[in-house]
């Protein structure tokens, strides 16, 4: 069989959020050419909201070079710190001096970064381009067209194309759908220095009706919270109801917490980013001939452990490894596969049980809840986490058949 480097031909990849341009730029460093097809007209520097680089992540992003970008342009997280509602201490994770756990940075300017680096190294993405099917899926060749009537051929095709990919509906339509958590995350950006800087310090309380984070830098207080919702909802609708709706909803569900909750909340000025959080049930099958899934299209987790994008990142570096050193399609995202599924899954799942954490409202739950953490928190301080945390893989490791 003819070797992945030798073959004619590149990877279409969908998706240009963070999946897509870490894949193709690690497949450009196996010496494989890529293309980017990316559903919206033009690139969004200020998409979503936030999130964490872990230390898994910036391993991966050193690989690429981009991990001093992250350092300049993210809030070093050292220390995590878990308050109830009535203010009291339950513990932290993490030092507040020596190295961060990792980086909070807006996922814009993530997305930026991985973008410019991609079009520095002459990767070319394509805007207004939306997936309307998969015409051929053969060995060694596939073919697609899009919403616009345009059409794009190559040898592989790789979904990057988030928690509602419409790469997987199309190779796998009896996949499990994503499964809503019951909870909604909100947040946003406060400018100024209104709220006490804890340098390094992610604060986390447990409120009296919802769950809220902080941290800031010299500038701005970055924000979410959490709160128990009804129903399968998707953003499209939630997004139907107006911002003053959303901001009496958020605003009371703080009023009577601890300070500085109703300050944060209360005094930011931008939108509220609305978002429910959904995750995937475990998929047995991430690939079909020449297709491939990447990131959240086949593993979408819950934002509590903080792992998405650094899991999408692995994912990147582990496929395009696979891709370098194996014969074909198949051994490569069999293979592939393997490395990655056991992984995730453990990662998806302890996720969504630090989300149910969040549920605990009645005396008695939040009387448990306040016993116990404070003795979790002391084991996660004593290593039992770097199995996640501190996930290595070697670039120049050969991949072999498992």
């Amino acid at each position: 069989m003819a070797n992945f480097n030798n073959r004619a031909g590149i990877a279409l990849i969908i998706g240009c959020g963070i999946a897509g341009p870490a894949t193709a730029l690690f497949l450009k460093k196996a010496g494989i050419d890529s293309v980017l097809y990316e559903a919206e007209e033009q690139a969004d520097d200020y998409a979503g909201l936030f999130l964490n680089v872990a230390r898994n992540g910036l391993q991966v992003l050193n690989e690429l070079g981009l991990d001093e970008a992250i350092r300049q342009n993210g809030i070093p997280l050292q220390m995590m710190k878990m308050v109830n509602g009535k203010g009291r201490l339950l513990g932290t994770v993490g030092q507040s001096s020596g190295e961060p756990q990792g980086y909070t940075i807006k996922r814009g300017i993530l997305q930026k970064i991985l973008r410019e680096e991609a079009l520095r190294q002459g990767i070319s993405i394509e805007y207004g381009k939306k997936l309307k099917d998969i015409e051929k899926n053969e060995e060694h060749r596939v073919s697609v067209s899009f919403e616009d009537g345009t059409k794009a051929s190559g040898n592989y095709l790789i979904g990057c194309d988030g928690i509602n990919s419409r790469v997987r509906k199309l190779i796998l339509p009896n996949a499990p759908a994503p499964a809503y958590t019951g909870l909604l995350s909100f947040g946003g950006f406060l400018r100024g220095d209104l709220i006490p800087h804890e340098k390094g310090t992610q604060t986390m309380v447990f409120g009296k009706r919802a769950f809220f984070g902080h941290i800031r830098n010299a500038e701005e207080t970055y924000w979410f919270g959490n709160m128990n919702y009804p129903g399968n909802p998707i953003r499209r609708e939630l997004l139907m109801i107006p911002q003053a709706e959303w901001r009496k909803i958020v605003n009371d569900l703080y009023a009577d917490d601890i300070a500085p909750l109703p300050d944060i909340v209360g005094s930011t000025a931008g939108e509220i980013g609305i978002y429910p959080i959904y995750d995937m049930p475990p998929v047995h099958h991430w690939h079909d001939r020449s297709v491939v899934l990447v990131g959240d299209a086949i593993h979408a987790t819950s934002p509590n452990a903080g792992q998405g994008a650094s899991l999408a990142l692995e994912d990147a570096k582990v496929l395009a490894k696979c891709m370098r050193d194996l014969q074909d399609a198949e051994q490569a995202f069999s293979r592939y596969h393997q490395l990655r599924r056991e992984r995730v899954e453990r990662i998806v799942q302890y996720s969504r049980r630090i989300g149910q954490r969040k549920h605990a409202t009645n005396p008695i739950q939040v009387f448990f809840r306040d016993l116990m953490l404070p003795m979790f928190l002391k084991s996660a301080n004593k290593n039992s986490l770097t199995w996640m945390y501190d996930y290595k893989i070697d670039w120049n490791e050969k991949i072999l058949l498992g």
